[in-house]
């Protein structure tokens, strides 16, 4: 590449952010760091109306947990600031000038009962939703249909007016994008677009255009849903002189609903149960409480894995990627066409593997706060990694370890009586209360040594050891889980383990 690579993403701060936005990010910014290039994160923020307090911080902290950091950005900084649209609202009404002046935009006084009379009153049944464009815009109240001296007169009263763009009638925009191919768009099938708007803030089609040049972006990569908008945005690039600076285009695909029938929505994550926020987001208008994956205990690294090969694979059958080997890896060229289907079970499966494949004092480090939560006292770090290790091939999720490795740091709270007392006799009763005198006796924390005892006490009680293994199983664990019952036992120690058999049989 001739020109140094320079990727964008530009969310708005109108809430959480969506697994799809945070693989938008993940390409941009796969591709810029293995082409030793620059990810920059832009706030569009031109539309006030949709401004939510906190969602701009909420952007940043979701891509740190990523991992995903920017170069450039509102808290970072950087040589094209400032990063956040509404800073830079200035400097596009002299391109709406521009445009009007070279006869490529205009402008317009509608009001918006107008606009709708329009639409009443353009409506047939081939075009039941007519648009502002060029079968309409001479009928309209712009620079276009009214005198110099009417226009003058309706901006010396200051009346509110927008910027549109001038689509020209029957011409085939096309381009070449990186994941599709060569795209094109006839001209007649798009609407004079607002580009400034009553407030003289710019709309995304202009605001996009010129942020993108000033900011020298060299590659624009965007969701599928951007696409009808790209003509617009090819003509930008034309009409203000700039078609030389263009970036390269790539339109990503859609991440599907589970069935694969439309995009996956927040409604889905609901119905299903499942997230599709990366971490957890409480609308402050609504009270809306949205958890995220970082909260149903998925490690970062294992959420960056399954979003990269939704949509993209590396020509092999290699499904696990640390950041190191998708930064090698990655290539635009690969990245489907066709739409990802989204499946929470495979997701939790990476999970799982990213869990089992750890550094116990790093998975210890996130484990915590879920003990903290739950009450559960750790006073040594070392037991708690070492606890890790014997438990993490049994977590999927990082609030497992809270089942699958609580027990090992105080009692059960509970425990599974049902599941021991249908087959519970005296003879049973008798042997644990015989096996717990000779733990005491062993005073033994070897884990080898402990079956052997038991394994000679069920000989001489005349019982089959795999009677006894459940019953002892929920005694020191309070269910019917956990790994092998004597590792457990030499585990908490055998004074802990003699006083949790005790306990389980004032309840049987």
């Amino acid at each position: 590449m001739n020109k140094r690579v320079r990727v964008r993403f530009a969310p708005s701060p109108t809430g959480g952010l969506h697994l799809g936005g945070v693989r938008t990010v993940l390409f941009n910014y796969l591709f810029a760091k293995k082409h030793g290039g620059d990810f920059i994160l832009r706030i569009e923020d031109t539309d006030q109306s949709r401004f939510v307090p906190g969602a701009e911080a909420y952007i940043l902290q979701t891509l740190n947990w990523c991992g995903l950091t920017p170069d450039e950005s509102p808290e970072a900084g950087g040589p094209y600031a400032p990063y956040r649209q509404s800073e830079r609202k200035a400097m596009y009404k002299q391109y709406a000038e521009q445009l009007i002046d070279a006869g490529y935009a205009y402008i317009a006084f509608d009001t918006p009962a107008e606009i709708e009379e329009m639409r009443n009153n353009f409506k047939t049944p081939e075009n039941p939703s007519p648009q502002y464009n060029q079968a309409v815009r001479a009928k309209m109240r712009n620079s276009l249909s009214l005198s110099k001296e009417e226009v003058d007169a309706l901006l010396a009263g200051n009346t509110p007016h927008v910027v549109r763009i001038k689509m020209p009638d029957n011409e085939d925009v096309t381009f070449t994008d990186m994941i599709r191919g060569e795209v094109s768009f006839n001209t007649s099938q798009v609407d004079d677009k607002v580009l400034l708007k009553a407030d003289g803030m710019p709309t995304y089609h202009l605001a996009v255009v010129v942020d993108d040049y000033l900011m020298k972006i060299s590659h624009a990569f965007r969701g599928e849903e951007w696409l009808p908008s790209a003509p617009v945005h090819l003509l930008l690039w034309k009409y203000l002189g700039w078609a030389n600076d263009m970036p390269e285009w790539a339109h990503l695909p859609l991440i599907l609903k589970p069935d694969g029938n439309g995009k996956l929505s927040k409604r889905d994550g609901d119905r299903l149960g499942f997230p599709v926020f990366a971490m957890d987001w409480t609308d402050p208008k609504t009270n809306e409480k949205n958890t995220g994956f970082k909260e149903h205990g998925f490690l970062p690294e294992a959420f960056v894995n399954l979003l990269a090969v939704l949509g993209w694979n590396d020509g092999t059958d290699q499904e696990l990627f640390s950041m190191t080997d998708l930064i090698e890896k990655f290539s635009m060229e690969r990245v489907h066409k066709g739409g990802a289907k989204f499946n929470y079970e495979k997701a939790k499966w990476f999970n799982a593997e990213w869990i089992k494949n750890a550094d116990n004092a790093y998975l210890a480090s996130l484990v915590q706060p879920y003990f903290d939560e739950a009450g559960i006292q750790v006073q040594d770090k070392s037991y708690l990694e070492k606890i890790i290790g014997i438990t993490k091939e049994r977590c999927i999720l990082l609030p497992d370890f809270i089942t699958q490795a609580g027990f090992y740091f105080a009692a059960p709270t509970s425990i599974d009586t049902a599941s021991i007392a249908p087959k519970w006799d005296d003879a049973k009763k008798n042997f644990f209360e015989a096996l717990c005198t000779a733990f005491e006796n062993s005073n033994s924390n070897d884990h080898t040594v402990l079956e052997n005892i038991f394994k000679e006490l069920t000989a001489a009680h005349g019982l089959k050891p795999g009677e006894l293994m459940l019953p002892m199983r929920i005694m020191l664990v309070g269910g019917k889980f956990g790994p092998g019952v004597f590792e457990i036992a030499a585990t908490i120690g055998v004074a802990n383990a003699v006083a949790r058999i005790k306990h389980a049989l004032t309840l049987l």
